[in-house]
């Protein structure tokens, strides 16, 4: 996996890739330049066949807080029309489908306050976790906006419909306690534990039985499109590649023989 440019940092962590949003006198806001090297990092981890989880997280108070309106503002001053819906599928709706279709989990480390489009960058992983100042607003009305960047699809799958529209309609910040007890993130540590925490969280995610994680993933995405009749048979036919991996084989002799298993990602 190769480094990529500012303002998005890249590196490896074993098999761990851990992808840092960097801009944090911004708040890690997303320019045209984080949104593209964001692109780049996600490939990059997607293609190296030695990342077997990657990490989302941002530098400094913030995970991200979403469209960095100052593009926006001089737009809108030099009396130009806006076509959101065309820079939605040019710069995040990539974003969130690289996410969904890659072979590995993505887990974003909330650190701080995640807004906007950070909180569909956020919804599309797999996985949740944040520190104990994180604050998720899903405030796009304060602006005039409909929620983007894959939110109105991921978030009431995750938290239910009604919490969903909540968070939606008032805009007001939910804190990472409440994240946890609706289901938003599945970890949260004290600020000052926060990195070790989803360090050791990641990498042993990281460690698990890749393969079988990336059939996993492609049946509950499929499980969120397809009927029941077509997606059970989806299922086994996943099941059947998952029961030729090798991961599988060192899965069972370690249950019988009472060990850990010790996963290779094949």
């Amino acid at each position: 996996m190769t480094v990529t440019r500012a303002p998005v940092r890249a590196e490896r962590d074993g098999a761990l890739a851990v992808i840092t949003l960097d801009r944090p006198d911004v708040l890690n806001a997303f320019d045209e330049a984080t949104t593209a090297a964001l692109a780049d990092a996600l490939d990059g981890a997607a293609t190296d066949a030695g990342v077997r989880a990657v990490l989302l997280t941002g530098a400094g108070r913030a995970f991200s807080a979403g469209q960095d309106l100052r593009d926006r503002r001089a737009a809108l001053e030099r009396g130009e029309d806006l076509h959101l819906g065309n820079e939605l599928r040019r710069r995040y709706h990539p974003l969130v489908t690289a996410i969904r279709t890659m072979r590995k989990p993505v887990i974003a480390a909330v650190n701080g306050i995640v807004a906007g489009a950070g909180m569909g960058v956020v919804c599309a992983c797999d996985l949740r976790v944040a520190s104990s100042s994180a604050a998720f607003r899903a405030a796009w009305g304060k602006v005039g906006l409909v929620p983007d960047a894959s939110s109105a699809y991921f978030l009431p799958r995750i938290v239910g419909w009604g919490r969903a529209m909540a968070m939606i309609l008032t805009g007001e910040p939910v804190g990472a306690d409440e994240a946890l007890r609706i289901g938003l993130v599945g970890r949260v540590w004290p600020d000052g534990e926060f990195a070790a925490g989803w360090r050791a969280f990641a990498r042993g995610i990281a460690a698990g039985a890749t393969e079988a994680y990336a059939l996993t993933k492609e049946g509950m995405n499929a499980a969120l499109e397809r009927d029941l009749g077509p997606f059970l048979e989806l299922e086994a036919e996943l099941q059947d590649r998952a029961g030729r991996t090798a991961d599988y084989a060192e899965g069972v002799r370690a249950f019988l023989e009472k060990r850990a298993a010790a996963f290779e990602g094949r």
